[in-house]
């Protein structure tokens, strides 16, 4: 009987099977921590895994969607009857390997599921947030006066704040009158520091949020902050679903290499990741994730670029070029990010092709570029970054770790 290879992410573990063996008992074979409590008769549906498709270098096979059986008359039920079998997924105790295959484990069909906690340091800092928050009085219209309830509210601004030439988006003219009048005349509105009205509210707001975001090789680590405090309300952590792709930085880019539209996939699983993480942070702390106005991240060349949705096989061989050196700015939409309507994200810049915005941030805490003292700064990652040096000169460096 012919046999085919089948390799388990995250977990790495992998074997040769017979062709017709159900995934769930591969998995079991080999110690996958892969949940099922109904005995493999598809009624829990725990047991749900993700079949990645492609050319892998890393294991020498190719994963093709042939390779599994085709849908059951289980999982058809499951579909079409109820939301129980997610989209895209397959129950490990009906889908049988056919060929060498890639499955995914994703967390919640894991027995142990991986903590991961990335708590924030607190130390003190200057605040000086990119949005602020004014609220004002605005007079209400008078058939004697013609003017409109803009330009009212912009005289409201620069009268009770000192606040001039504002911009207002059109997503805030066409939520303006109503707000206004909900409010009676009395709103709360957001401008960035570059005079560009972010949100209109027609209560009194005194708190606005923001998120810093480390996308690592391995992890996820996201932090919710009040922007006019400072103060960190709730973290959370995540494995990155881009494992599935490749367990290092290198497979990743082999993957887009070999595979036809492979750096939209890997964009796409970060981008629902920082959404998830997102909503994680934000219910801890109460509050809905439209509240968002902001969010930072940093991140190593590879995982910056497919946040931002640029290929990076440039950064798979020598001389390792960038797409940008520079930050980048973009709304949070164009990025498919489920925060506030005008949220802003902004990406520190990478500092070279194999050093990333990580070890940029590192510098901006801990100043060695402002001190007289040599200081090495280390981050102890999957793709691990120092910074050595003081005022006069800093090197920096990096080499992969693990996972």
């Amino acid at each position: 009987m012919s046999s085919a290879s089948v390799v388990f992410t995250p977990s790495g573990k992998r074997g040769s099977f017979p062709h017709g063996t159900p995934v769930l008992q591969a998995a079991r074979s080999l110690g996958v921590d892969l949940d099922s409590v109904c005995g493999g008769r598809g009624i829990c549906a725990r047991c749900q895994v993700i079949h990645t498709t492609g050319e892998f270098p890393k294991h020498g096979l190719v994963s093709a969607a042939t390779h599994l059986s085709p849908f059951d008359a289980t999982e058809e039920k499951l579909v079409r009857k109820t939301t129980r079998l997610k989209s895209g997924r397959r129950l490990g105790c009906t889908a049988q390997i056919l060929g060498d295959c890639v499955i995914d484990v994703p967390p919640e069909s894991q027995i142990h599921r991986q903590v991961v906690r990335k708590e924030a340091e607190i130390r003190e800092i200057k605040i000086d947030p990119v949005v602020r928050l004014y609220f004002v009085e605005v007079e209400p219209p008078k058939m004697e006066d013609p003017t409109s309830d803009l330009r009212r509210l912009l005289k409201a601004l620069e009268t009770e704040w000192e606040l001039q030439n504002i911009k207002v988006p059109h997503s805030i003219l066409e939520m303006l009158q109503p707000t206004l009048r909900e409010g009676k005349w009395k709103v709360t509105v957001a401008v960035d520091h570059d005079g560009i009205m972010r949100g209109i509210w027609s209560d009194f707001r005194e708190h606005l949020y923001g998120i810093a975001v480390d996308i690592g090789s391995t992890t996820l680590a996201a932090h919710l902050c009040e922007l006019g405090s400072g103060e960190v309300l709730s973290s959370a952590g995540m494995m990155n679903p881009q494992i599935r792709f490749g367990e290092d930085l290198m497979s990743r880019v082999s993957y887009v290499m070999l595979n036809q539209d492979g750096e939209k996939e890997l964009t796409k699983s970060v981008r629902e990741a920082l959404n998830q993480l997102s909503l994680e942070v934000c219910e801890q702390a109460g509050i809905q994730k439209e509240e968002g106005m902001e969010m930072v991240m940093v991140g190593n060349p590879v995982m910056h670029h497919l946040v931002h949705g640029i290929n990076p096989i440039e950064l798979g061989g020598a001389p390792f070029a960038l797409a940008t050196d520079e930050a980048i700015i973009t709304p949070a939409s164009e990025l498919d990010l489920q925060l506030h309507q005008l949220a802003q994200t902004y990406t520190l810049p990478c500092i070279a092709g194999h050093v990333g915005a990580d070890p940029a941030a590192m510098v901006l805490a801990e100043a060695p570029h402002l001190q007289e003292a040599i200081t090495l700064l280390v981050d102890v990652g999957t793709n691990a970054e120092i910074v050595l040096g003081n005022r006069d000169r800093l090197l920096a460096a990096s080499s992969p770790t693990g996972p």
